[in-house]
């Protein structure tokens, strides 16, 4: 599976997307290759059209797996979690929502190290969250 994985993610970023998440698991009775992708702008249903079109053809050529399934994919979701540096370092500049064991803090994620995050409340305030006290951080829709 992670042969697999690297081989989408290398023809998703070919189109200018991230690749999210991959998973392959039996849904109603049928095997559903899942493929979420993400990108700086909201992806719309036709970018989800463009790569599904894309990766059908890039499966069918080199035919990874062996049963038959059902390729879907989709967006990682307005409001996803970050994961990790890399996705919060792609979602400068995006609004997150960050929850520690004290505090929640809404705003415009601004700055990203190893070590903490910078984000911009509403109010224009900048706020510094240590990557270790993150219990969660995830986009967020401002309203």
């Amino acid at each position: 599976m992670d042969a697999l994985k690297e081989k989408i993610r290398k023809e998703v970023e070919r189109l200018g997307f991230y690749l999210y998440d991959l998973t392959l698991a039996p849904r109603r009775g049928e095997k559903v290759l899942s493929v979420k992708i993400d990108h700086e702008d909201p992806v719309s249903i036709d970018d989800c059209v463009r790569v599904s079109e894309h990766l059908s053809a890039f499966l069918d050529d080199v035919d990874p797996i062996e049963s038959a399934y059902v390729l879907e994919v989709t967006s990682a979701g307005a409001e996803h979690t970050l994961r990790d540096f890399e996705e919060m370092h792609r979602a400068r500049g995006r609004f997150v929502y960050v929850k520690t064991p004290d505090t929640e803090v809404r705003g415009h994620l601004r700055r990203v190290s190893e070590t903490s995050v910078d984000v911009e409340d509403k109010q224009g305030k900048l706020q510094t969250v240590f990557v270790t006290d993150i219990e969660k951080i995830r986009l967020a829709i401002d309203f």
